[in-house]
């Protein structure tokens, strides 16, 4: 008998389906080892030693892994294949280090969750590369000396129960300054000129984006009175096709999904958080039922920043393109794209279908509305990338008005129409067809109507999570794996909230970030973050000691947080109110704490009242009954961004009614 350890009971089931009665598959259910919540966990002094523990709540796992370990003959850990699996698999084989089925051989891995792929992991077993635990292990560490060392600074000189992370700082950082730009930003006006022709009963505009040798920039006209000017002018004008220019260029499709890129579309698509699609992803890699063909994963490992696609699994995506698309959507040759980023593993793959032959339509069934979505999204992206470019023919037409005694003034006109439309057919993205008449060089043309219009420049928009992990990858910050966890601990300390679908910081959010900017600029800082993920990486390919790594950021920023604690005085953030409080008589305060605003008594500590700040809530309504104050509105519940739960007047503000109670009414 034989021994797999996984870290998910649903991977589990559906590798246990694949082997015979000689085998037996047993969940981890995750990590079984991590560093004690209630104190640091690492040995400062004996070069940055872990003291890791086994959770209370992961002791009964680990007896029934020790017991099942026992009775076996050889024990495999077929963890995923990235630094996390790695070092979950270590701990294991750290646990259940005195067994003498453990060999030094144990570690199987595999992309994707099929007969074959774990059948094969079977035959090549490795050992535990090292490397990659003493990466993960690196950052663990890493970024528990940060937190446990800012955190309680930030409780002393902000707010209790708040929270600085190594990289979750610097993705505030991006948030908060995008908020920055947009309150600092002043509209600007400008104002374009758009001519509309007629063609053979077909109506086409163009703009003025020339006059005389001069071209206009956007902000040329800057007014309305400039715009009339140039109308003025061109009263009596005669237009007239000036050149007519037509190309046709190739687009090439998109490359196969990696971790960021699948986030992006699935945000844009369906609005999914990064959160959600990778909870949806990791359900389709561990396996779904799907009848009487059981249990079985549908995807490879979602974690990744490969653009690889297994040779076996080419050839088998051109046979299906030949099977079931005519052949002028087939290229000649394989299509393989290389990999932009130096740091990526390929040796992993990107996201793709275990089987190219498992249409989205025919397991539909079997999956949940936030499952086929995924699913059909990577499906076909993937078959799309195997296909041929499609073919745009763009036009350009040049038409000039001209008038005795005035410079000719130029219009431009832009059409687009897909000829071909190759990849486009499987993977649609968004191309605006403009189809213009049959027109010809020198033609005149008739005039129907000219006019200004005016503009505002608009200010940056506030990023969506898709845009920010965008960005993140686009700095070299963060890894496949970290993207949702940096975005959810955002949210988590209340940093951040989403207010149609786009990430705004909020007060306590913005606290943090001054203080982190002010006095810990490197730790905020966009290219000293990205090149730590570089030494990590540098780590993980056995080219550095994570202990001098640790030792050389700890030693200086430990030095540096004695310093701020004296230097960086406690500051008092409050506002005055109008309000009086209800118990003593002294003026309510807004004061802030990780959950937003909140009202409270000047007279602490000898007056401890606080009630909810209204203006920062989202009504959740639901009728409690009369107002004990004013005795004419009624007592709402409502809720405040967080979600906390507190009861109001409906009179609000004439009426100031406000307690964190449900009154007793």
């Amino acid at each position: 008998m034989k021994l797999i350890i996984v870290e998910s009971p649903t991977k589990a089931q559906t590798i246990s389906q694949f082997l015979g009665k000689d085998f037996k598959v047993r969940s981890s259910n995750g990590h079984i080892r991590d560093l004690p919540k209630s104190t640091l966990g690492v040995d400062i002094e004996k070069n940055f030693e872990p003291k890791y523990i086994i959770p209370r709540e992961k002791r009964k796992i680990v007896n029934q892994l020790k017991k099942e370990a026992e009775k076996v003959k050889e024990i495999y850990f077929a963890t995923d294949e990235d630094r996390e699996g790695e070092a979950i698999a270590w701990h294991l084989a750290q646990i259940l280090s005195g067994i003498e089925n453990l060999k030094n051989k144990n570690r199987i891995v595999f992309h994707e969750i099929t007969e074959e792929a774990v059948k094969e992991a079977l035959k090549n077993p490795r050992e535990i590369d090292l490397n990659l635990v003493d990466a993960q292990q690196a950052r663990r560490i890493l970024d528990r000396l940060v937190g446990y060392e800012l955190s309680p600074l930030l409780w002393r000189k902000i707010a209790n129960r708040l929270s600085a992370g190594r990289v979750q700082s610097v993705a505030l950082r991006l948030i908060v300054e995008r908020e920055e730009e947009r309150e600092k930003f002043l509209p600007q006006e400008y104002w374009t000129i758009r001519a509309k022709f007629l063609k053979n009963n077909n109506e086409f505009e163009a703009e003025l984006y020339k006059i005389g040798q001069k071209k206009l920039d956007k902000f040329a006209i800057k007014n309305k009175k400039q715009a009339e000017e140039i109308l003025k002018n061109l009263e009596g004008a005669f237009y007239f096709i000036k050149e007519i220019k037509e190309k046709e260029i190739s687009k090439p499709p998109l490359p196969p999904f990696t971790t960021s890129t699948l986030q992006q579309a699935a945000n844009r698509r369906f609005g999914y958080s990064t959160k959600k699609t990778m909870v949806v992803a990791q359900q389709l890699y561990e396996g779904i039922k799907l009848g009487k063909e059981g249990q079985i994963g549908l995807i490879t490992y979602m974690r990744t920043d490969s653009l690889n696609l297994a040779e076996k699994f080419l050839v088998e995506t051109r046979k299906y393109l030949q099977e079931n698309f005519p052949s002028d959507y087939l290229p000649k040759t394989i299509r393989r794209f290389k990999t932009k980023s130096k740091l990526a593993q390929e040796a992993h793959e990107a996201i793709r279908p275990t089987s190219i032959y498992r249409h989205p339509e025919k397991i539909k069934k079997y999956l949940t509305k936030e499952q086929f979505r995924i699913y059909d999204l990577i499906w076909r992206r993937t078959l799309a990338c195997q296909m041929r470019e499609a073919k745009i023919k763009t036009v350009i037409i040049d038409i000039v008005a001209r008038k005795e005694s005035q410079d000719d003034h130029y219009f431009k006109i832009n059409g687009t129409q897909i000829k071909f439309d190759g990849w486009l057919k499987i993977y649609p993205t968004k191309i605006d067809e403009r189809i213009l008449p049959e027109l010809e060089k020198k033609e005149r043309l008739d005039l129907l109507k000219i006019e200004p219009l005016q503009h505002f420049t608009h200010p940056p928009a506030r990023y969506s999570e898709a845009e920010l992990v965008k960005v993140l990858e686009k700095y070299g910050i963060g890894r496949p794996s970290t993207y949702a966890p940096i975005i959810s601990t955002l949210f988590e300390r209340n940093y951040v909230f989403k207010e149609n679908g786009r990430l705004i910081p909020t007060e306590i959010g913005k606290k943090v970030n001054d203080l982190l900017i002010k006095h810990f600029p490197k730790i905020v800082d966009y290219k000293f973050t990205a090149e730590m993920e570089k030494e990590l990486d540098e780590i993980a390919r056995g080219k550095r000691k994570w202990q001098k790594m640790i030792g050389d950021f700890y030693w200086p920023f430990k030095k540096e947080i004695e310093e701020k604690e004296r230097e960086i005085k406690k500051e008092k953030i409050e506002e005055k109110t109008d309000e009086i409080c209800e118990k003593c008589g002294k003026p309510m305060v807004i004061k802030f704490s990780r959950f937003g605003k909140f009202l409270a008594c000047s007279g602490f500590p000898i007056c401890k009242n606080t009630k909810p700040y209204i203006d920062e809530t989202e009504t959740n309504e639901e009728i409690f009954g009369l107002c004990p104050k004013c005795e004419k509105g009624q007592i709402i519940r409502k809720k405040t961004k967080k979600g906390r739960s507190f009861y109001a007047c409906s009179r609000w503000p004439d009426c100031n009614y406000a307690t964190w109670k449900k009154p007793k009414l």
